[in-house]
């Protein structure tokens, strides 16, 4: 999950808190002024009830029918003004039928939802009663019982929760989206980050980043320009240790290329001549003459190998004779000792005669690597191999060999066999790169080395 959802998600959840926290804060608040509002009801109806119970008490039920001073009567509007709105009051003077009382319930406002209603209830319960006496001295007077209308409690409480519930909400939601905003913008510089590391971990290593605002980002982006500018110096360190490694393999080569023609080619040749002059001066013993001649062909196919051997090794053709003229060479050869009667094909385009010697040599022991990999692990008919020097723009020199042989190219990609590896390497060391993929009917390989402007690998 990216961050920036992670944290809005977040946000939403504390947002949706804070919110349900305000709410119950709420409905504990009308609650509590419904209780209250009973309470201060009672007290006030209880005052005016007692002193319209002492005027019932003077005139006793009044002087007589007719009277021009009338029976204190206790339900009037004067009583009613001082009910609070929800509240209802129940009560009966002595001799006469307990009547009850309410303020008004529409003003209040629309009717609560009934899921409001049954969750409200469930967790507050019902509004317990306020039961004074209307005279402490006179039990006969009666109780005077102020109770919370339940429906017209629940349209008050609904009214007030609502109306800022719903400015609660829209608070909310304008804190999320700008909180949100806030954060992706200040997430924007981990786009910045990520795609520097993306760029380190594909080899572009002169990837820098700038500053940011935030100094936590600094940090990061400090880190990531140190980590870029180590690994391009190991990664120079390492390149010129490669080279330095295929320059010693190449002096190794040719030291070895020349004691075994020094050594081995002349001690073939002394053996040769030996044979030749048995055979010859033994025309009468058949024998000898047989195993003369046997030496003899022995001798031929070790010079044959010791020939192959030294093409192998031996590098100093490219320097005398230069790369094109080398590639030609090995192609002949290949096409000269192939077994299975495979085909090798060679275009060059470009000036290559240019290319600096190191660059020369190790595009020499690539292909001669590919065409010995094609001949060993697989059946082809055909091996193409293509060499292109590009001068303008950027230059570059492009190598593809291309067999029909089969094979599956992921396989090749992963092993560490099949001389990937020293092409891998070689290719490191020239800042160049590899390529390996599926051709139509077997494996192509695709190496580009950079160049600068004299031919040397960049």
């Amino acid at each position: 999950m990216r961050l920036l959802t992670l944290l809005i998600i977040r946000l939403m959840a504390a947002v949706l808190l804070c919110l349900s926290v305000a709410i119950a804060c709420l409905v504990w608040d009308a609650h509590r002024s419904i209780e209250g509002d009973v309470t201060a009801t009672a007290t006030r109806v209880n005052q005016r009830l007692q002193a319209l119970y002492w005027q019932h008490m003077v005139w006793h039920n009044g002087i007589s029918r007719g009277s021009l001073v009338p029976l204190p009567d206790w339900d009037t509007v004067e009583t009613q003004s001082i009910i609070s709105p929800g509240v209802c009051v129940t009560f009966a003077l002595p001799g006469g039928d307990p009547r009850k009382l309410c303020s008004q319930v529409e003003a209040l406002g629309p009717p609560a939802p009934a899921w409001f209603a049954r969750l409200y209830l469930a967790t507050l319960g019902v509004y317990p009663p306020v039961v004074r006496p209307l005279s402490i001295h006179n039990e006969s007077a009666g109780p005077i019982v102020t109770a919370a209308d339940q429906e017209a409690a629940l349209r008050r409480a609904w009214k007030e929760i609502s109306t800022v519930v719903d400015i609660a909400i829209m608070l909310a939601g304008g804190i999320a989206i700008l909180a949100a905003a806030m954060i992706g913008h200040a997430l924007l510089p981990a786009r910045s980050i990520i795609g520097a590391l993306q760029e380190i971990e594909e080899g572009h290593l002169g990837q820098r980043l700038g500053k940011f605002k935030s100094t936590e980002f600094n940090h990061i982006a400090n880190a990531v320009n140190r980590l870029a500018a180590t690994l391009k110096q190991t990664n120079q360190e390492r390149m010129a240790l490669t080279a330095r490694l295929f320059q010693v393999q190449e002096e190794e080569r040719r030291s070895l290329a020349r004691d075994l023609h020094d050594e081995f080619g002349q001690a073939l040749a002394a053996t040769r001549a030996l044979a030749t002059v048995i055979e010859a001066s033994a025309p009468d013993r058949p024998n000898i003459a047989r195993d003369a001649r046997a030496i003899a062909a022995t001798q031929e196919r070790l010079m044959g190998t010791l020939r192959t051997t030294l093409i192998r090794l031996r590098s100093q053709s490219i320097e005398e004779l230069g790369l094109e003229a080398s590639l030609r060479q090995l192609i002949t050869d290949f096409n000269a000792q192939s077994k299975t009667g495979t085909i090798f094909r060679l275009q060059m385009t470009g000036r290559l005669a240019g290319l600096q010697k190191r660059v020369a040599v190790d595009l020499y022991r690539i292909v001669q690597e590919c065409l010995t990999n094609a001949s060993k692990h697989g059946r082809p008919t055909e091996v193409r191999v293509r060499l292109d020097h590009h001068g303008f723009g950027e230059p570059h020199v492009t190598l593809s060999v291309e067999d029909d042989g089969g094979g599956d190219s992921r396989h090749l990609s992963t092993t560490a066999g099949h001389g990937i590896l020293g092409i891998r390497e070689r290719l490191a060391g020239l800042g160049g790169s590899l390529q390996i993929a599926d051709a139509p009917k077997g494996i192509l390989i695709s190496a580009r080395v950079p160049l600068d402007s004299e031919g040397t690998a960049t």
